[in-house]
């Protein structure tokens, strides 16, 4: 009767472990896309190591973070002239290519 009992009671602890084992990979898997750092048993924190690579990285996306950020501010003032002369009145914008077309005196 053990035996019958142990047998019945296998596929099942088998199934409770695989769940288990397959759950700690998925809290792992996002605990890491979403930038919380890993623990090892005792729950510190392990963090990567820096290599020059890593540091020649950060280094090279800052420089583009900076470049991305001056092209941002250049849009910003065109499309604040943009927005001047759709929003401005027609009237006044006429106005003012008349007068740029006159010759001056």
């Amino acid at each position: 009767m053990n035996a019958d009992l142990l047998n019945a009671l296998a596929p099942a602890a088998a199934l409770i472990g695989i769940i288990a084992v397959g759950g700690w990979i998925f809290t792992t898997w996002l605990r890491v896309k979403h930038g919380y750092p890993l623990e090892n048993s005792w729950g510190k924190a392990v963090y990567p190591k820096t290599s020059d690579e890593a540091m020649e990285r950060v280094k090279l996306i800052s420089q583009e973070n900076a470049q991305l950020r001056a092209e941002l501010g250049s849009v910003k003032d065109r499309l604040a002239v943009i927005e001047r002369i759709v929003t401005d009145e027609g009237n006044r914008l006429s106005h003012e290519i008349e007068a740029l077309r006159r010759p001056a005196n």
